[in-house]
């Protein structure tokens, strides 16, 4: 991890007590992080509060600032804030194992981490599962192509020829579109 090697943070060599790391993560980082399209850019940083007892490291991450995703129906960037904490348990042992969300186990001969990884997970998971952007700013162009090609109930076949220039019906409320090969199982539901 040569190109992470900032984000080294020499366990070992640390004396007990409290030390504080502060990081700023800028675009360079995102495209150094290979195979990642869910975040093309950002800008945050991050205070890492380092507690170092006899036998545990207790990291925790304080981030904030904000990252250019990929919109989910016009495919633009679009800006999402980020304002996470995080916290991360390190220990010594024979190899490198995590116990649990919060709790990693690294070799004590390395005696050191490396938390690129670990901030980068941190991020994407504050982010909410729905990438949007507020109702109409995206892309025109896409947002009618969308709807051109969106599937529609036998009896609006006659609207299919009108062509909308907003994305406002693809930000609707899907809740008057019933299939009918789910039908029978509301029905299913409606007696329990």
């Amino acid at each position: 991890m040569g190109k992470f090697s900032l984000y080294n943070i020499p366990l070992r060599s640390l004396s007990e007590g409290k030390h504080e790391f502060k990081y700023h993560l800028d675009n360079k980082y995102f495209e150094l992080i290979d195979g990642t399209v869910e975040i093309r850019k950002g800008n945050l940083d991050v205070v890492l509060m380092l507690k170092n007892t006899a036998s545990t490291f207790e990291l925790n991450f304080d981030t904030n600032g904000s990252v250019q995703v990929p919109c989910d129906r016009c495919l633009d960037d679009i800006s999402m804030e980020v304002s996470t904490k995080n916290k991360l348990i390190v220990k010594f042992g024979a190899e490198y194992t995590e116990e649990s969300d919060e709790i990693v186990v690294i070799p004590e001969e390395d005696g050191e981490i490396n938390i690129a990884w670990f901030l980068f997970e941190f991020i994407a998971l504050s982010l909410p599962m729905k990438h949007v952007h507020p109702a109409g700013q995206c892309n025109k162009g896409m947002s009618s192509k969308l709807n051109k090609h969106r599937a529609t109930l036998a009896d609006d076949s006659d609207d299919d020829d009108e062509e909308e220039d907003d994305d406002t019906s693809l930000e609707g409320d899907d809740s008057s579109f019933s299939d009918p090969r789910w039908d029978s199982l509301k029905d299913v539901a409606a007696d329990e």
